[in-house]
């Protein structure tokens, strides 16, 4: 297939890909947050904690937090002052996010959020719009990476800020085949019992697996137009901290 790209371990054509992903989210996004709290012992809070100190949102600065689902960085750079567009190319995952968000009295006006179901690849935003970019645990699941890093770039302020958390490989001994038996044999168990879905996230983890190298990642970044690219492991490089600026 000389036109393809991963599904977990799968190579498929780019639109059953983007069909295919669309319906884990769907399948996944009532659990997604409870999924996420057994799946990491509760560590995604804190490394997302983390991820938005790194971005380091200011009041009544244009945010757009890419996959951003069920609102869990929307959240917490709203509550720095952002105005925080949140958009998925799932509307099942923002449906969720914008239920917890009325939970919070994060309504538009008062939490600066604004919801948005769009494509990663083919944003509808003008250029040069946003101060910042954020994706957390999003881009490995877009049909063609490349595309969507150009998007990031194009709709960002010139000295705007690009940051994406995503899942990686852990360069620590011993961690790293532990964490592998972990995932391929617990997870997809985990999610039959809380989820009742274990093939989405046998996919999930898969997805993880295919994700390019931290270094060919920010090579990535940079081939887009940023510059001043950074990579923070974390846990080894479990999970890592890309960023670029748009200058």
């Amino acid at each position: 297939m000389s036109d393809s790209v991963s599904f977990g371990y799968e190579q498929v054509a780019p639109e059953e890909k983007t069909a295919r992903v669309g319906a884990v989210f769907s399948n996944v996004a009532r659990k997604y947050d409870v999924m996420n709290d057994a799946m990491s012992g509760g560590m995604h809070r804190l490394w997302k904690d983390r991820f938005v100190r790194r971005v380091k949102p200011r009041p009544g600065e244009a945010i757009l937090d890419m996959a951003g689902g069920t609102g869990d960085i929307a959240f917490r750079l709203a509550k720095a002052g952002a105005e925080v567009t949140v958009s998925d190319i799932n509307q099942d995952m923002l449906d969720v996010g914008i239920e917890r968000a009325m939970k919070r009295g994060l309504a538009k006006e008062e939490g600066g959020l604004v919801w948005s179901c769009q494509n990663a690849e083919e944003l509808a935003f003008p250029s040069r719009t946003f101060d910042a970019y954020t994706i957390a645990f999003g881009i490995r699941n877009v049909t063609r990476i490349d595309k969507a890093l150009d998007e990031a770039y194009r709709v960002l302020k010139f000295g705007g800020r690009f940051f994406c958390l995503e899942f990686s490989t852990t360069e620590w001994p011993g961690f790293k085949e532990a964490y592998d038996a972990y995932s391929h044999k617990l997870v997809p168990r985990i999610g039959k019992a809380i989820a009742g879905d274990a093939e989405s996230y046998r996919y999930l983890v898969e997805s993880i697996r295919r994700f390019p190298a931290m270094p060919e990642f920010e090579a990535m970044i940079a081939k887009a137009g940023f510059v001043r690219t950074r990579v923070e492991p974390i846990m080894g490089g479990l999970v890592a901290i890309h960023s670029g600026w748009k200058v």
